[in-house]
């Protein structure tokens, strides 16, 4: 089902590049917390995801952190980034997802959706007409309703194409896709 397929894949978000982003078009990104950038209800950042923020924003990139967590969770963790945020989003619904377009001040496809699942991530993106990499989650989730979730995502995941952030020409004319 088209409205569950991410634009591509990912192992995690410090593999995606500026130079990715170029070939995508992309200005800003719209980062998921758990699963994504931190393990599940961490307050401490994946191995190498600060540097990569960092990264981003030195090449122009509009970030944008929107969980369905609270503010309480979601505030202290944005603040370690210094990147606006948006907590009780409700994904996958498409008011988060747009409140964080109109903070990047972009346009719809100009904004990547970046997460680990399906069912809210990616079908919030593909509702509002975002493009979306749908990464490997960091960890095993402990919620039932998650792995419920996961044990369906592994029906469809097997179907998606694996984007390769090397395969890419210089003026960002070419996929961004492995073939």
């Amino acid at each position: 089902m088209a409205v569950f397929r991410p634009t591509g894949t990912l192992h995690r978000v410090t593999d995606i590049t500026p130079a990715l982003l170029c070939a995508m078009h992309i200005r800003a990104i719209v980062l998921d917390v758990d699963n994504t950038m931190a393990m599940h209800g961490a307050q401490t950042p994946h191995t190498g995801v600060l540097a990569w923020t960092k990264q981003m924003t030195a090449a122009g990139v509009r970030l944008v952190v929107v969980s369905n967590n609270y503010k309480k969770r979601v505030a202290p963790f944005a603040e370690k980034f210094a990147l606006p945020y948006i907590s009780f989003a409700c994904k996958p619904s498409p008011f988060g997802y747009l409140r964080a377009k109109r903070l990047a001040g972009v346009h719809v496809r100009e904004c990547l959706v970046v997460g680990d699942q399906i069912f809210t991530d990616i079908f919030g993106a593909n509702l509002c007409g975002m493009p979306s990499v749908l990464l490997d989650p960091i960890a095993p989730d402990k919620a039932w309703t998650v792995r419920f979730k996961r044990w369906l995502e592994h029906f469809l995941r097997p179907h998606y194409r694996r984007l390769d952030p090397t395969n890419y020409r210089k003026n960002g004319d070419s996929h961004a896709f492995s073939d």
